[in-house]
């Protein structure tokens, strides 16, 4: 059930290069509550990674309301805090919690958006695990401002702080949910995601978000010590390198180009 609700994603979207997967609990028997979406949009290519407390039916109701609202709204709202408040509507219009449903449930979140013109990425974060870069000068957490979770904002308004990153086309940024980053070995400690990430591509010129993501998901389920019970879910997204523009009067367009992988 849940795979029909996320959509393949698509190896480029203008000037974003994207990979990602979706991989249930206890080998795919759980229906789960993690989520991702990319889309090209007129503000940029937006993302969106989530993962909704709980599990079952109440889980699956709540990923199809985040990623219906998102889907629509980030085509609509230049603002990424208008837009996370969309997501929180949505959340509050669709819980199943009056019906007997988690009276708890809520979303933790990164919404994205890769504005026109490359460079950086802008990030606002509902109590999501932090976004990772990794790339040439190694692996780095990014700082963002936490708010509360999708569907507790109403708890403290205002929580939708949109922070700004530069992001090189040889670096990679990804994103995942807490099944990767608390996946436990034999001795019950968690994966290190961000020093694995570092040692495999740490150095290394525009990594291929591709490999990115089956390194990840390779090496998670490896380092588990058994069948884990939390999906796990990873995006990695990268920028095109942005070509000069042509200066003949009939095509003045600016051109991306894969980047160049030579150390």
């Amino acid at each position: 059930m849940q795979r029909t609700l996320l959509r393949p994603v698509p190896r480029r979207l203008g000037p974003v290069r994207a990979a990602g997967f979706y991989e249930a609990g206890e080998g795919g028997t759980l229906v789960g509550g993690d989520l991702y979406d990319v889309c090209e949009t007129p503000f940029g290519v937006r993302a969106i990674i989530g993962d909704v407390r709980g599990k079952g039916l109440d889980a699956v109701q709540t990923v199809a309301a985040v990623l219906g609202s998102f889907r629509v709204s980030a085509h609509e709202w230049q603002s990424l805090s208008s837009l996370a408040g969309r997501l929180e509507l949505s959340i509050a219009r669709n819980s199943p919690a009056g019906d007997g449903g988690d009276p708890e449930l809520f979303v933790t979140a990164l919404v994205l958006e890769f504005p026109p013109g490359g460079g950086e990425v802008r990030i606002v974060d509902r109590g999501h695990p932090a976004p990772l870069v990794v790339g040439p000068q190694g692996a780095r957490r990014l700082v963002t401002a936490p708010g509360l979770p999708l569907g507790l904002g109403g708890l403290a308004p205002g929580g939708d702080d949109t922070t700004v990153h530069l992001l090189d086309p040889s670096e990679v940024l990804v994103l995942h949910t807490d099944g990767v980053s608390e996946a436990r070995d034999a001795e019950g400690v968690f994966y290190p995601v961000l020093q694995r990430l570092g040692e495999r591509f740490g150095g290394e010129r525009a990594p291929d978000p591709e490999a990115v993501v089956s390194f990840v998901r390779t090496d998670a389920e490896r380092w588990s010590a058994a069948s884990d019970e939390d999906d796990r879910a990873v995006l990695a997204l990268s920028l095109l390198e942005i070509a000069p523009a042509r200066q003949d009067a009939a095509d003045t367009t600016a051109e991306f180009r894969e980047p160049d992988r030579r150390p």
